[in-house]
């Protein structure tokens, strides 16, 4: 597996996360965030978000949140996987 740092939050106190990663071998972006609070993720679990899609988050799953000022983070995480072939908009998936 080449994990790739890709930034940190730039303001996080303590040299702690949110951090970005892409992962070369299963082709798959890693994001460390703070948990969110019970409150938003009841949120996102009760809200059907998509007509006929299933509602609450799956135990396999998790949500993070990450500050907006990440967004260059995120953008280059994408931009560093698109460069190293590891997404292709027109490939078949």
């Amino acid at each position: 597996m080449a994990l790739r740092f890709s930034g940190i939050d730039p303001d996080t106190p303590n040299g702690g996360s949110p951090t970005v990663w892409i992962e070369d071998e299963d082709k798959e972006i890693y994001i460390q965030g703070w948990k969110a609070d019970q409150k938003r993720h009841a949120t996102i679990s009760e809200t059907e978000w998509v007509p006929g899609h299933d509602t609450g988050i799956p135990d396999h799953e998790y949500v993070v949140r990450i500050p907006m000022r990440m967004i260059p983070i995120l953008r280059k995480a994408c931009d560093d996987a698109e460069r190293a072939g590891l997404y292709r908009p027109d490939a078949e998936r």
